[in-house]
């Protein structure tokens, strides 16, 4: 890897050189690497671009990292990698995609990720997208993400956008079954004329089963976002989701929360908030020495964190 990759890894994934453990890499639409261990075997797809990841019962304590780089302009790729989780796992996998774009083609990368978790089964998500380059091209990130969760199965979801990408649409659909739990922690920053839509639709279908979504996110220049959110309560169950936005400039911010209760002791919850930084915050920082740019900067820092 030369060092804008290597920049790149650090960005997504928080390594800078190729993992040890179970990881796939990818790198300008190829695969650069893979290695499996004894209790994760990892196989590449043959019938279409992406992996197969199986995780042996009972693993616990194991982490993949299947980061994907792109530094050459105008790649576009379509990615399929399906996670298989067996029973009473407690694992952690590292995705994420960084895009360098030096020159004037558009460079883009949409992954579908599906995951499977077994019952029992338990799973950490982390997934970061990142942007950069000095060229006219824009960076370009569509990912998919399909859940389903067995009896008993949790997973909790860590995805961060926060600088660089011009263009996002990113969707998660998630079925639960018997008391399955799945949490959502999203958070995305705009600049410039960036666009970002997320959508999530839950169907919470077992008895018992809830998911807790949480949508923070910063809107600069003249960046528009857009947050649908649709949870259905087909059984005994619970759901929450919540939007929380800062609007700044020139930006615009929708968000479109749905809940729908198809049974009579589904308790579902939904909350949405969009404003601009309160003028107090700014005066206690500046009196504290800071300019208004870098309150600014303070507050959003933390509302992010």
């Amino acid at each position: 890897m030369d060092n804008i990759q290597k920049e790149l890894l650090r960005q997504v994934a928080d390594i800078h050189e190729v993992p040890e453990g179970a990881y796939s890499l990818r790198i300008n639409g190829k695969l650069h690497g893979k290695n499996s261990t004894e209790n994760i075997q990892i196989v590449t797809k043959e019938d279409k671009p992406g992996i197969d990841i199986y995780i042996k019962a009972g693993t616990k304590n194991e982490s993949v990292h299947i980061p994907v780089l792109l530094s050459q302009t105008g790649i576009k790729e379509l990615v399929y990698n399906d996670f298989h989780v067996g029973e009473d796992c407690d694992i952690v996998i590292v995705a994420g995609c960084g895009i360098h774009n030096g020159g004037s083609g558009d460079s883009e990368h949409s992954g579908i990720h599906s995951f499977y978790l077994a019952k029992n089964a338990k799973l950490k998500y982390i997934e970061k997208h990142y942007g950069a380059g000095d060229g006219n091209g824009k960076n370009v990130m569509n990912p998919t993400t399909y859940v389903e969760l067995a009896e008993n199965a949790y997973m909790e979801m860590e995805t961060a956008q926060i600088k660089g990408v011009d263009s996002t649409d990113r969707t998660t659909r998630a079925v639960l079954a018997e008391n399955a739990v799945l949490k959502v922690s999203e958070k995305i920053m705009t600049h410039g004329e960036q666009y970002a839509k997320t959508t999530f639709e839950v169907d919470l279908n077992g008895e018992n089963c809830g998911t807790h979504v949480i949508s923070r996110s910063v809107a600069c220049d003249n960046s528009k976002q857009l947050f649908v959110s649709l949870i259905n309560g087909n059984n005994v169950c619970s759901g929450h989701t919540e939007c929380d936005a800062i609007i700044m400039d020139n930006a615009r911010v929708e968000a479109v929360p749905k809940i729908s209760a198809n049974h009579a002791e589904a308790s579902l919850i939904h909350e949405a908030a969009i404003g601009k930084i309160a003028g107090e915050q700014l005066v206690k920082l500046m009196s504290l020495g800071l300019t208004e740019k870098e309150a600014e900067e303070e507050i959003v820092g933390g509302f992010l964190k």
